[in-house]
């Protein structure tokens, strides 16, 4: 009989300094009746206290999740993928309140599988050149953390450079399912997501861990189907009933529960409503111009998430791909903004970690990727911004092993406004930020790293097109309507290349209604 144990019982039995596992993805998947138990707990009693928290994924949707136990003293350490919509968190971190390591999510995924192995660690060559690299910063992410000891290392097998993510054994991981009946068994039938639910079980027990489970149902033993069972009951040793959903067990920010995003129930695709022709939508557009038929695509968070999916979808070549999100989606229309991860009309739901596989290994054949700084050798920041901390996610995972990288970001920022009006750009007001960077302030691409392995890399912004070499950022098209010397060389902080044969991007992206990427796409197709 599976042991059953109120949260903030279970909250007091933990021992100060356990090393704590999460399993969740931005604001999904939390077992938020713990979380949140356990913060009570500390600002009560003061236990437990200087936890060390271990999380592949965000784990936040800026109210939820691990915002719950943010509390200085209560974390001494957290080891973790991203942090961007977790305000309090990243407080801790900026203001050097705990030790803060940020390793690919990937990676994060893998290692939870290496450790269930009982191996030293993680394997790879994902994070070479980067700010992971412990020649680079070593994931160190504050000053405080910079004076402590290197976690990453650098090894050589067969003359060849990997990485060695280390193995962090764990005290309590909490996963969350949808049920559990009487022997332990769990289920995932209302969740969006599968998640790494079984694999950081088993990484758990492997070092003598406890498996903690946070469900919404108790159902009666045998009751499942046998190919239902995630978790089967002899990885987990108790189990917190969340008795009120809407607070401590909501399937995603929006909702307690819709069947959409559970793949229960499909929706007319061509019910959804059109973006509007802005310049979010217009570096949408162009970047898809990189599409090729039945290409396997990965969009990331930000302007690919939020509107490569919707475009697509309104120029009926969906079917002409696969769509894939980093947390084990395929195919269907993501939802994006801060349910990033989730998507109407999936395909297939597969488990977190198991899609990484296809990442790291065959290597996604285009990725969709934001950008908050490129830099003169094609360097991409997206994980720091001045002092504000966000964290890598699956970024570095993606885009080092992606045969094709299409970075879509704007210009400038900080401001920018623009109108689009006779198939011309107009910049009304330039952004106060320069985005083409000297030096960007962390590394999450490698330029050189791509360049040395002879990758496809762009860089899409609305008014100009750039593409890697050997020698640096080229410029290869520029928008109608804009000045190569006003708009574009004067708002970078470096001369780019420029293309011999420098074009003008396509008039379509810049007209209102479909631009017809089914034909082109099928044109490339009969090449």
């Amino acid at each position: 009989m599976v042991h059953l144990i109120d949260a903030s019982q279970l909250a007091l039995e933990i021992p100060n300094g356990s090393t704590i596992a999460l399993v969740g993805f931005g604001g999904m998947g939390q077992c938020d009746k713990i979380l949140k138990a356990i913060g009570e707990c500390y600002k009560k009693t003061g236990t437990p206290n200087h936890l060390t928290v271990f999380h592949t994924a965000g784990q936040s949707d800026k109210s939820n999740g691990i915002e719950h136990i943010a509390i200085e003293g209560l974390i001494e350490r957290v080891i973790g993928g991203h942090w961007g919509l977790a305000p309090k968190m990243r407080r801790l971190i900026e203001e050097n309140k705990i030790d803060c390591y940020c390793w690919p999510q990937g990676q994060l995924t893998h290692l939870l599988r290496a450790m269930a192995n009982k191996m030293p660690g993680q394997i790879s060559p994902v994070g070479l050149g980067t700010f992971v690299d412990p020649r680079v910063e070593g994931g160190k992410i504050n000053e405080r953390t910079k004076k402590k000891e290197d976690l990453v290392q650098v090894i050589s097998i067969n003359q060849e450079e990997f990485l060695l993510y280390p193995s962090i054994p764990f005290d309590y991981v909490f996963i969350r399912g949808t049920s559990i009946d009487e022997n332990g068994n769990i289920t995932t039938e209302e969740e969006p997501l599968k998640l790494e639910i079984l694999s950081a079980a088993h990484a758990a027990k492997a070092y003598g861990g406890k498996v903690i489970a946070q469900v919404k149902y108790m159902a009666e033993r045998t009751s499942f189907h046998p190919k239902d069972v995630v978790v089967p009951g002899y990885l987990v040793d108790a189990v917190v009933l969340a008795e009120n959903p809407e607070t401590e067990h909501r399937q995603v920010p929006s909702t307690v529960y819709s069947p959409i995003f559970s793949g229960d129930l499909r929706t007319p695709a061509k019910d959804l409503t059109s973006l509007p022709l802005d310049i979010r939508k217009v570096i949408g557009r162009r970047a898809i111009q990189e599409l090729t038929p039945s290409a396997v695509v990965n969009l990331g968070i930000g302007i690919p998430g939020d509107v490569i999916g919707p475009i697509t979808n309104e120029e009926g070549i969906n079917q002409l791909m696969t769509l894939t999100l980093e947390s084990g989606i395929i195919g269907g229309i993501p939802i994006g903004e801060n349910e990033f991860g989730i998507a109407r009309n999936a395909d297939a739901i597969l488990d977190h970690e198991y899609l990484f596989d296809y990442y790291h290994g065959a290597g996604i054949d285009i990725t969709f990727m934001g950008a908050a700084e490129v830099d003169q050798f094609g360097n991409v920041n997206v994980s720091k911004f001045g002092s504000r901390t966000v964290g890598c996610g699956g970024f570095i995972d993606i885009t080092q092993t992606a045969k094709k990288v299409v970075f879509c970001t704007t210009f400038t920022s900080s401001g920018l406004e623009v109108s689009v009006e006779n198939n011309k750009l107009n910049i009304l007001r330039e952004g106060m930020i320069k985005k083409f960077t000297n030096r960007v302030q962390q590394i999450t691409f490698s330029g050189a790293y791509a360049a040395d392995h002879s990758k496809k890399v762009m860089y899409v912004t609305e008014r100009a097109v750039f593409q890697l070499t050997k020698e640096g950022l080229m410029l290869i098209e520029i928008a109608p309507g804009i000045d190569l010397e006003k708009d574009i060389l004067n708002e970078m902080d470096f001369p780019p290349l420029i293309a011999s044969d420098l074009k003008e991007m396509d008039m379509v992206i810049f007209k209102e209604g479909i631009m017809g990427c089914k034909k082109f796409i099928d044109k490339v197709k009969t090449i």
